[in-house]
């Protein structure tokens, strides 16, 4: 996977993370996975399609989903239900979106489909052909993940 992909996820992740939850952001060391790996309980994923294909995974525990969601909606939220669930797709959303955006003043063009969220203990996603950069973060609301596996469309 080329640099010039996860860039942009890297950036939009930080840029939209510290907006919308005011609190300290650390990255973790980057590492890639190349076959089936689990998830941490509460997966977005947004599918790409264009000049470079693949998805991008927005991973977190439950925990981390509700803190950051009650962040987000100003309220305390205790269980994991649709208006969690909108929240965190729609954290996802924010940060697809504005890392398409640069890669779009790059000169790449992508489709993109909704976010859809999937929640649950032992789920696991698999790369097929394509290896995926891990992107770990902590935030003052726990930590999560960027999952990006995007590769040339040939």
């Amino acid at each position: 996977m080329r640099i010039e992909y996860i860039n942009p996820f890297v950036e939009a992740t930080f840029n939209v993370l510290k907006e919308v939850l005011e609190t300290e952001i650390t990255r973790g060391e980057l590492y890639l996975k190349a076959t089936s790996q689990p998830v941490l309980g509460v997966a977005t994923i947004v599918g790409l399609a264009g000049d470079v294909e693949g998805r991008v995974l927005i991973d977190m525990s439950e925990e981390s989903a509700l803190a950051i969601a009650s962040s987000m909606n100003g309220e305390k939220l205790t269980q994991l239900n649709e208006l969690v669930k909108a929240t965190i797709a729609e954290l996802a959303n924010m940060i697809v979106a504005q890392s398409v955006t640069k890669l779009s003043e790059l000169g790449f063009k992508f489709e993109l489909t909704p976010p859809t969220v999937f929640t649950g203990e032992r789920m696991e996603i698999a790369n097929f052909e394509v290896e995926a950069l891990i992107v770990p973060i902590e935030t003052g609301y726990g930590k999560l993940e960027v999952n990006v596996a995007l590769r040339d469309r040939s």
